[in-house]
C-alpha cells in the first residue's frame, strides 16, 4: 500500500464488531481503540491509519475526503445520506432492524390526529410514514427512546431493535420493520479514482470475492 489510506470507524457497537474483522484481515491498530482516548491510530499495515469517530459522522468524513473509506451502519447512511459515497460491501456485522415499536395497539391509538413518533431517525421516519400515507408528528430524541411511550411523550418510536429485550422489559412490542440494518463499507468517490489500487486491495482483504470496486 503505497499511498496513505484513512479508514473511519464508528464508535460503539459497530467498532466492537469491526475489530475482529480487521484482525481477520491482518490489520492491527497500534493500541486497542476500545481502551484508548485517541482518535487517530496507526496500524501494522504501512500507509493505513484508522479514525474512530461518532457513527453519525462517518459518512460526512468520507464524503468530504477526511477519510478515504469508512465503516458505517446502514441506518446512518439512510438517515444522513449516502448518495455521495460508493457502498461496495455489506460487511454482515452489527446486524439489527430499524422498526416501529410501542405499547400494544399504539399504532391505532392516535385516532384522527397525527401519530406522535419519537426517534432520532427523523428523515427516515418521515419518508416511511409518507409512503404509508400516514400523518405523523415527529419528536426528535437522542436516547432513552423506550421511555417516550411510557410517559405519553409519543405514541410509538422508531429505533434499532436487536434482541428486543429492552422493548419487552419496558412493556413495548415491535411492530413493522422499516429496514434491515448492517454495517457497510463506504468509499469516497475521488479516493476510489485516485487510490483505486490501494482501496481495492483493502476491499479484497475484507471480502476476497469482491475483487475491488466496480
Amino acid at each position: 500500500m503505497s499511498r496513505q489510506i484513512t479508514l473511519a470507524l464508528s464508535k460503539g457497537r459497530i467498532l466492537e464488531a469491526t475489530l475482529p474483522l480487521l484482525a481477520a484481515a491482518g490489520i492491527e491498530p497500534e493500541v486497542d481503540p476500545g481502551k484508548s482516548r485517541k482518535l487517530v491510530f496507526e496500524t501494522n499495515r504501512p500507509g493505513l491509519r484508522l479514525l474512530v469517530i461518532r457513527a453519525s459522522d462517518v459518512p460526512t468524513f468520507v464524503a468530504y475526503g477526511a477519510a478515504d473509506i469508512g465503516i458505517s451502519g446502514k441506518d446512518v447512511l439512510i438517515e444522513h445520506g449516502g448518495a455521495d459515497l460508493y457502498e461496495p460491501l455489506d460487511l454482515g456485522i452489527a446486524c439489527c432492524k430499524l422498526m416501529t415499536a410501542g405499547l400494544p395497539g399504539a399504532m391505532d391509538a392516535a385516532g384522527h390526529r397525527p401519530l406522535r413518533v419519537a426517534t432520532k431517525y427523523v428523515e427516515t421516519t418521515r419518508a416511511y410514514f409518507s409512503r404509508l400515507g400516514r400523518q405523523v408528528e415527529i419528536i426528535k430524541l437522542y436516547g432513552s427512546m423506550e421511555l417516550a411511550p411510557l410517559v405519553g411523550l409519543a405514541d410509538v418510536i422508531v429505533d434499532l431493535v436487536d434482541t428486543g429485550n429492552t422493548l419487552r422489559a419496558n412493556g413495548l412490542e415491535p411492530f413493522e420493520v422499516i429496514e434491515d440494518i448492517s454495517a457497510r463499507l463506504v468509499v469516497n468517490k475521488a479516493a476510489q479514482k485516485m487510490k483505486h489500487a490501494e482501496i481495492g486491495e483493502l476491499i479484497e482483504l475484507f471480502d476476497p470475492a469482491a475483487g475491488g470496486l466496480s
